[in-house]
């Protein structure tokens, strides 16, 4: 029978998310520990790029085809930039949501993610926060991992890459806005065709929360006096009206970016790709429960424990 698809299987791709995985873990945590920079750029280049690089080239899959690496005009560009812009306040809502409820819980543990303190490590974490995952990440899951799971169709491809994306960061405080990105990125990668296009989003989207996260650092003396100012009496009244706030922004802004991502030219013309011959059975889904074991655990240990 000739081969019809020229994709990784879903079951290689999951063996490999599951190695890649436990690496992050174990070696990334360890590099990142004696010095962040770059213990990130190892992480981001070494753990996830080469490998996913490597071990497709050897397994002789055409990386153009699997990475989508086509050509996007400066429009999409253009249009990728206001998309990620509006999807934003999306993500950062509903990772507000996840971390009010862990916090009835547990008490929640800073973000690993440096913050710049001055401009030079601003300009720093704009390449290795910013540029590095954009490039490394989205080969590895808008690239292997979604052109594999195609076989089931595009809508649970961008679905379940989208997933195993959140879960990557092994952070429960930070899993809900990366799955809703991831999904916002799948969306862009098949309507323009181009991984080059996610890879402007995923940059796009990690440089506006460095230069946030930049802003507010410049004013955290004076945002902790007024906290304290403020007092605990209407803590609960601030709460609300924040979720108020934030859902009214969230939907307006995610408005704006659906009707732009509308406007995005349509490059892919291929039909939907669902194959039974290649539906994947149980146990090609064992290392993603392998992976979710370990999610569950470590953010245990991290959350509840230490």
């Amino acid at each position: 029978m000739e081969k019809k698809y020229m994709n990784p299987s879903i079951f290689e791709t999951n063996i490999f998310y599951l190695i890649i995985g436990v690496s992050l873990l174990l070696l990334g945590s360890l590099v990142q520990s004696k010095e962040i920079y770059s213990g990130l750029i190892i992480t981001e280049y070494l753990i996830i790029l080469v490998p996913t690089i490597t071990y497709l080239k050897a397994r002789g899959y055409s990386l153009k085809k699997v990475l989508k690496l086509n050509r996007i005009s400066a429009k999409e560009v253009a249009l990728i930039f206001l998309i990620v812009i509006f999807s934003y306040p999306v993500g950062v809502f509903l990772n507000y949501l996840m971390i009010l409820l862990l916090s009835n819980f547990t008490e929640l543990k800073p973000t690993p993610i440096p913050i710049p303190q001055n401009t030079g490590e601003y300009l720093l974490g704009l390449l290795v926060i910013s540029l590095s995952p954009g490039i490394c990440e989205e080969v590895l899951f808008r690239g292997m991992v979604m052109s594999s799971y195609d076989k089931l169709g595009k809508k649970k491809a961008i679905i379940i890459s989208a997933i195993l994306f959140g879960m990557f960061h092994f952070n429960l405080q930070n899993l809900v806005g990366p799955i809703f990105l991831g999904i916002i990125f799948g969306l862009i990668v098949y309507k323009t065709n181009s991984l080059f296009s996610t890879m402007i989003a995923h940059g796009v989207n990690n440089a506006i929360a460095t230069t946030i996260a930049y802003l507010a650092m410049s004013n955290m003396n004076n945002l902790s006096i007024e906290s304290q100012d403020i007092g605990i009496s209407i803590g609960s009244f601030a709460t609300v009206l924040t979720v108020i706030i934030g859902f009214v922004i969230a939907m307006i802004s995610g408005t704006i970016a659906y009707t732009l991502y509308k406007s995005l030219p349509n490059n892919n013309h291929e039909e939907d790709i669902s194959f039974e011959e290649y539906a994947p059975r149980v146990v090609h889904y064992l290392p993603l429960f392998a992976v979710l074991v370990i999610f569950i655990i470590y953010n245990y240990i991290f959350l509840f424990v230490y």
